[in-house]
């Protein structure tokens, strides 16, 4: 496993990336683990190799909805060079696996220091609010099957390979749902021949009609994310016309 597995850390100059890699931190996530919760103070930031980190908002009263996901594509923790040293979303581990871990602090030394870095984070950044703006949209505009779609397929473009683990519980949460709306949806799914589900089993057959089904929305983050973060592009050819990738709801 080496830093360039993430996309970010690979399209930084060598300059930086020599002074940086040598204070990386390889870590393995865990499938339910909080990196940190909405309010805390962040110490490190994480840039995903494996793994996928999902972004919630969380209400009062428990209820919460994803409002983006990070993979090998980025970074979690924007705000600590954003100007903020806090963030009112939590950030929960959604499918594990290895990312590097690097002080806050380190980060930001670089960040003040060096345009080429400072315009990578923040090009990666107006990536990452739009993936928000777009979910916000999705989530009160778009049927239940179309959110699913999206989620699926944004959740394959950030693993190394098109298998991905996740609770029954995990998906209700991320879309902010009831878990018999997931399931109904699923098995809309199988009926299309698009997936194979078959006790929490899902085996997507057909990527492209997977897309098809998906509301705009997975295709305007897409979009954005390739012009805004070109290094990312090639990453993910492989997985516009994957086919027979899986999906497990573990119980």
């Amino acid at each position: 496993m080496t830093p360039q597995r993430n996309h970010l850390l690979a399209a930084l100059p060598a300059e930086i990336q020599q002074r940086l890699f040598a204070q990386l931190e390889l870590v393995t996530l865990q499938q339910g683990q909080v990196l940190y919760e909405s309010g805390d103070t962040l110490r490190h930031v994480y840039f995903p190799t494996e793994a996928i980190v999902s972004l919630l908002y969380v209400t009062e009263s428990g209820a919460s909805a994803a409002i983006a996901m990070v993979g090998n594509e980025g970074l979690v923790g924007v705000s600590l060079f954003m100007g903020g040293d806090s963030t009112p979303s939590r950030a929960i581990v959604q499918s594990s696996g290895a990312a590097y871990r690097l002080q806050g602090q380190k980060l930001k030394d670089e960040f003040n220091q060096h345009s080429e870095l400072m315009m990578l984070l923040l090009r990666y950044t107006q990536a990452l609010i739009t993936q928000m703006s777009q979910t916000a949209v999705c989530n009160r505009h778009h049927a239940i099957d179309q959110q699913l779609c999206r989620w699926l397929l944004l959740s394959l473009d950030r693993l190394p390979d098109n298998q991905l683990n996740v609770t029954q519980e995990l998906i209700p949460h991320q879309l902010g749902v009831r878990r018999e709306g997931v399931t109904e949806a699923a098995g809309k799914l199988q009926k299309l021949g698009v997936i194979d589900y078959c006790r929490g089993h899902i085996s997507v057959l057909d990527r492209k009609e997977l897309e098809a089904l998906s509301c705009e929305c997975y295709a305007v983050v897409k979009q954005e994310n390739d012009r805004l973060l070109p290094y990312n592009h090639n990453h993910q050819l492989d997985h516009l016309t994957a086919v027979n990738s899986c999906s497990h709801f573990v119980s």
